[in-house]
């Protein structure tokens, strides 16, 4: 004997109000916004080199082709571009994440002479451009013989002022009982700091080192600065020398702006739950 299924209550839909309609197109305005660039690259990487430079300049391509993207990795060194950029990336996000960690743990939680000092001296980072540092940078870079090496572009970047006084404002406000109580279980200081601290401040992590990765990334100057040997060229060296006798070759760049741009879109796309949780955790919605 078969009974009958109870019949499942549906909720209607309730209407879309103005409010949200209104948001929603500006949502969608702001989108097509930001994304009319990425488009305008990518529609300019598929056109001829003669076409890319036409005036009337126009949107799709008349003549579909990726002669520009063959020629960028047949002439240029991409694949040496973009492996010197992630080694550099992923070697500053590590050394900022472990440095600006236990250097925001110590503020945050010992005592020592000279504290108020050293603290003042990271926050006097905080208001100094990285231009102005770029010569007496270069010029002990040069003393130690780490021009064209791979540490003359990674170290100076791993002075991280900024993110040190992030973690040092979010390690203030993890509750001290958790500590004493590990203390008296008799757990040493890092103990606590790997075993406690780090796995609660792993959103604040997260948003520090994705920060840090991108703006190495990204980062032009002190690679340009440090560097002539152009198989130690990152992407965003590499690309600015996509030209030749007859100048700026456009295609090139804009196929090569999309290849630099891919790993920050991925980061994005795969991390932004990490993102918007760091940004929450460490109140950098403030700054």
């Amino acid at each position: 004997m078969t009974t009958a299924a109870a019949p499942t209550r549906t909720t209607p839909r309730r209407a879309w109000s103005t409010g949200q309609i209104v948001l929603t197109l500006l949502g969608t305005a702001v989108s097509l916004l930001f994304l009319a660039p990425l488009a305008w690259a990518l529609f300019t990487s598929l056109k001829s080199e003669t076409e890319a430079v036409e005036v009337p300049t126009h949107w799709l391509p008349e003549e579909w082709t990726g002669q520009a993207w063959t020629a960028l990795f047949e002439t240029g060194n991409i694949t040496n571009w973009f492996v010197n950029s992630l080694v550099v990336s992923v070697c500053v996000t590590t050394v900022v994440l472990l440095v600006g960690a236990l250097a925001g743990y110590g503020f945050a939680r010992t005592e020592f002479r000279g504290k108020g000092v050293l603290m003042g001296v990271v926050m006097a980072g905080l208001m100094v451009s990285p231009a102005v540092l770029g010569v007496p940078l270069f010029t002990t870079v040069q003393q130690m013989g780490m021009v064209d090496t791979y540490w003359g572009m990674i170290l100076p970047q791993c002075a991280p002022a900024a993110m040190v006084y992030i973690l040092y404002k979010f390690f203030q406000g993890i509750p001290r009982e958790l500590e004493e109580a590990a203390f008296i279980d008799g757990a040493g200081r890092w103990r606590v700091f790997f075993t406690i601290i780090v796995p609660l401040s792993r959103p604040s992590l997260a948003a520090v080192g994705i920060f840090t990765f991108i703006s190495s990334w990204n980062n032009f100057l002190w690679p340009y600065m440090v560097t002539n040997d152009p198989d130690l060229m990152t992407m965003p060296n590499g690309i600015a020398t996509v030209m030749n006798s007859y100048g700026i070759q456009w295609a090139q760049l804009m196929a090569g702006g999309l290849m630099a741009g891919l790993p920050l879109i991925i980061v994005f796309v795969f991390f932004q739950r990490q993102i918007v949780a760091g940004v929450a955790h460490t109140g950098l919605a403030g700054q």
